[in-house]
């Protein structure tokens, strides 16, 4: 008798502790899409790379990729849509010096290409996929 009133007992904080590893479980399975946070190094006058991929990989050559900095105005420094760059809205600064593989796009390769790296690209990028709700951020720091 008494070994069923502990079972009684601990059955609902048993029940919790399942459901709480089966969400944990499943949560983990979605961030695994793309990992959340990288930080990249780069020297001035280099060309870097700012590494994003779909996890699995997963063609995104007709997907929109957006890649920005908040602290910008206009805020994107890269916008592909449906495989072609989309350049309203592209800060002036990056101009000529921001690019994607196309050919990458179909392995699920969404990483930032940037050329001649400055000073001011010291920052915080974020590479958002809107139709996938996954983004993914990588911290550029620039050296001399």
């Amino acid at each position: 008798m008494l070994l069923k009133q502990e079972i009684s007992a601990n059955l609902p904080s048993s029940i919790a502790v399942i459901g709480f590893l089966l969400l944990m479980s499943t949560c983990k399975g979605q961030s695994e899409e793309m990992d959340s946070f990288q930080s990249v190094t780069a020297m001035v006058g280099e060309d870097t790379v700012l590494p994003c991929h779909l996890k699995p990989p997963k063609d995104a050559s007709r997907m929109t990729v957006e890649w920005g900095r908040h602290d910008l105005k206009p805020r994107f420094v890269f916008v592909s849509l449906d495989g072609h760059e989309h350049l309203a809205d592209k800060n002036e600064a990056y101009r000529g010096r921001s690019s994607m593989s196309h050919e990458s796009l179909r392995n699920g390769d969404v990483s930032l290409k940037l050329s001649d790296v400055r000073h001011s690209d010291n920052g915080r990028y974020r590479c958002f996929l809107p139709k996938e709700k996954k983004e993914h951020f990588v911290e550029l720091v620039v050296g001399k």
